[in-house]
C-alpha cells in the first residue's frame, strides 16, 4: 500500500489565533483502516474513572501565561486513551528500544510499557531491542512480560542495554517488516528522536501500519517544550550528595576549595538546581553563562575574596561550561563520539589545576583544593519516587496514542498535562538556562557570585572568551524561540 507523500506537519487554525500542532495518525496515508472498542471500558480499574476517554478535542496549551488581548497561541494534542483502537490488541507486536547515555528512570519506562500493554490492552506480544538501534539488524531480541520486568525498576542502567549511532533507517524499517512489528516505542534524547523522526518518514513511504512513538530521555533536561524530562529530579536529588561532599572536604581545612563537575553539555540545568537545592555553593558556572579568570569581577578574585570571608568555598561546574577557554591544542577537542556530539574535555581537572596553579603563582593564599565528578554515579543510580510516577505517565500516555492509531509523536508532560508532540518540535531546537530569566537571577542571589556579564570590568590583557550583555542574551535567546520550561515567578 503507497504512502501519499504529504509530509508536511498538521497544523490546524481555530479563532482567536487557536493553533494546533497535531500529530500524525495512521489513517493520514493508510485508507479505510478497522477501528476496535478500547477494552479499558470494561477493565475494573477504570470503573471509578469519570470519564474513560479523552475527548476527541482536548488540547493542552504552551504557554500559559498570556495577556488578555494575546492570542490562544500553539495548542498539543492530549494524551491518554481513546474510544477508538486502531490496533487489533491479538494482533500487535511491539518493540522497545533505548538509545544514547543512561539517565534514571529507563528500566521503570520499559517496566511500565510493557506492564500497560498487557494489562490494558492485553497485548501479550513485546520485543525487547538490545544495544540501540543497531540491535535492529545486528543483535538479538528479547520477549518481555509483565513477570520478566516486575523488579528491574528498582535497578539503574537499561536491561536492553544501548548505544550510540548504528542508525541505518532502512535495515532498520526492514527489519521491524521482517519481524511483524507494528508498534515500536523509542526512549532516548534529541538525537534518538531526530532518529525516531526519520524512521517514521520511511515508514510513511512504504504505507505501513507501523505506529513510531518516542518518549524523551535527556537526564540534562536540554529537550524543548516539555516541562522536563524524566531522570531530571533524580539526578539533581544525587547531585547533592556530591556538593555536600565538597563542602565537609572545604569546610574541614584552611581555605578550602570543593569542585564538583555535574552534568550538563549544553544546557546548565542540574547545575542550577542543584545550586539552588543544596545552598551550599559559592558559584555556579553553566554553559549559557560564560566566565572569564582573571581581572575585576573574574572566578580569581571571587574565589580569594570568599575565602577571605568564609575561610572555604564550593565551585559546581557543568561539563559543558568553559569549554572555549581549554586550549585548542588539547586532544580530543575536534573528536565526536559515535552520536556525533562534540567529545568534551573534563572541565572540572582543567578548572581546579588552572585555581590552584592561580594560588601558587600568586601566593596570596595557600589552599587546599578537592575535585568530585559524580557524573556516572549519578546517571547508573535507579530513579526516585518523583520519576517512578512521571516514567508511569509517560509509558501509558505513549502507548494509549499508539494503540489509538496515533504515530511519529513523543510523549511529553506541557504545562502539567500529558500531550503529544510532533517530532519536528522535539528537534528543532536545544533547552538552555535562559540567564535573563528570574531563575537565573535567584541563583546568583543565593550564591552571590559575579554574573561575568560586564566586558568592560575583564583584565585586558584576558582575551580568552568575550562575555555577553544582557540585552544581546535576550534578543538571540528571543529571535531562536528559546523559553524556561519553569514556573512562574513568585
Amino acid at each position: 500500500m503507497a504512502s501519499n507523500g504529504n509530509t508536511e506537519p498538521k497544523v490546524v487554525h481555530g479563532p482567536a489565533g487557536y493553533v494546533l500542532e497535531d500529530v500524525p495518525h495512521l489513517s493520514d496515508y493508510i485508507p479505510n483502516l478497522p477501528t476496535y472498542p478500547n477494552p479499558l471500558q470494561d477493565n475494573p480499574a477504570y470503573s471509578v474513572v469519570k470519564q474513560y476517554f479523552v475527548h476527541v478535542d482536548d488540547t493542552v496549551p504552551q504557554k500559559i501565561v498570556v495577556h488578555k488581548d494575546s492570542p490562544r497561541g500553539v495548542h498539543f494534542r492530549r494524551a491518554g486513551p481513546r474510544q477508538k483502537m486502531y490496533f487489533d490488541s491479538d494482533e500487535v507486536q511491539a518493540a522497545i528500544v533505548t538509545c544514547g547515555g543512561l539517565c534514571p528512570g529507563l528500566n521503570t519506562v520499559i517496566r511500565e510499557l510493557v506492564c500497560g500493554l498487557y494489562h490494558m490492552y492485553g497485548v501479550k506480544k513485546v520485543l525487547g531491542i538490545e544495544g540501540g538501534y543497531r540491535g535492529f539488524y545486528s543483535r538479538n531480541t528479547i520477549s518481555l512480560t509483565p513477570a520478566s520486568v516486575n523488579n528491574i525498576h528498582k535497578r539503574g542502567g537499561t536491561i536492553l542495554s544501548t548505544s550510540r549511532g548504528g542508525h541505518d533507517t532502512n535495515k532498520i524499517v526492514d527489519s521491524i517488516q521482517d519481524r511483524g512489528i507494528n508498534q515500536v516505542y523509542i526512549i532516548g534524547g534529541d538525537g534518538t528522536q531526530r532518529g525516531a523522526s526519520v524512521i517514521f518518514e520511511e515508514v510513511r513511504r512504504r504505507g505501513l501500519k507501523v505506529a513510531i512513538v518516542g518518549i524523551p530521555k535527556t537526564i540534562d533536561n536540554d529537550i524543548p517544550v516539555i516541562d522536563k524530562s524524566f531522570g531530571f529530579d533524580t539526578a539533581v536529588e544525587e547531585a547533592q550528595r556530591a556538593i555536600n561532599a565538597a563542602h565537609v572536604e572545604a569546610e574541614s581545612v584552611e581555605n578550602g576549595i570543593g569542585v564538583v563537575k555535574l552534568m550538563g553539555r549544553h544546557s546548565g540545568f542540574i547545575a542550577m538546581y542543584a545550586t539552588l537545592a543544596s545552598r551550599d555553593v559559592d558559584c555556579c558556572l553553566i554553559p549559557e553563562s560564560p566566565f572569564y579568570l582573571e581581572g575585576p569581577g573574574g572566578l580569581y578574585e571571587h574565589i580569594e575574596k570568599r575565602l577571605k570571608e568564609n575561610g572555604h568555598m564550593v565551585i559546581v561546574i557543568a561539563e559543558g561550561a568553559g569549554q572555549e577557554l581549554v586550549s585548542e591544542s588539547m586532544q580530543n577537542m575536534s573528536q565526536q563520539d559515535a552520536s556525533g556530539n562534540k567529545l568534551l574535555q573534563d572541565v572540572g581537572l582543567w578548572i581546579s589545576q588552572k585555581i590552584k596553579d592561580h594560588f601558587a603563582k600568586e601566593k596570596t593564599l595557600a589552599i587546599t583544593l578537592k575535585y568530585i565528578d559524580p557524573t556516572y554515579m549519578i546517571r547508573a543510580i535507579p530513579s526516585n519516587a518523583s520519576d517512578n510516577v512521571y516514567c508511569t505517565l509517560l509509558a501509558q500516555s505513549a502507548l494509549h496514542g499508539a494503540m489509538a492509531g496515533y504515530t511519529g509523536y513523543t510523549s511529553g508532560l506541557v504545562n502539567g498535562r500529558q500531550t503529544y508532540i510532533p517530532f519536528y518540535r522535539i528537534t528543532e531546537k536545544t533547552h538552555h538556562v535562559v540567564i535573563t530569566d528570574r531563575m537565573w537571577a535567584r541563583l546568583l542571589s543565593s550564591t552571590n557570585q559575579p554574573s561575568f556579564m560586564d566586558p568592560k570590568s575583564a583584565h585586558e590583557d584576558n582575551k580568552e572568551v568575550k562575555p555577553l550583555d544582557h540585552q544581546f542574551l535576550d534578543d538571540t535567546m528571543l529571535s531562536n524561540g528559546i523559553s524556561s520550561f519553569l514556573p512562574p515567578p513568585c
